[in-house]
């Protein structure tokens, strides 16, 4: 399969040194990239961010019902106290 991109100079010119340094083709130094990029990403968790987070909701206790809903008057209080 073939694959072209476009990129910044900069990368083009950081994977030619790279190529020349380490002896191998430029896209020998791209398929490797791509390699790591996605045996680091393809198992991770990719359920919806609650789903991540699920466990942490309810950890912390303020002993404040209504925090959620009025945080940000408490905030302010607390701000304005401390000044």
């Amino acid at each position: 399969m073939q694959f072209t991109i476009r990129m910044p100079d900069e990368y083009g010119e950081k994977i030619e040194g790279l190529a020349k340094k380490m002896g191998l083709k430029k896209s020998d130094i791209a398929r490797m990239a791509l390699k790591q990029f996605i045996e680091e990403n393809l198992n991770k968790d990719q359920s919806a961010p609650y789903q991540k987070i699920r466990h942490l909701l309810g950890a912390a206790e303020s002993g404040i019902k209504d925090l959620g809903q009025r945080h940000r008057e408490y905030l302010i209080k607390k701000v304005r106290k401390e000044s």
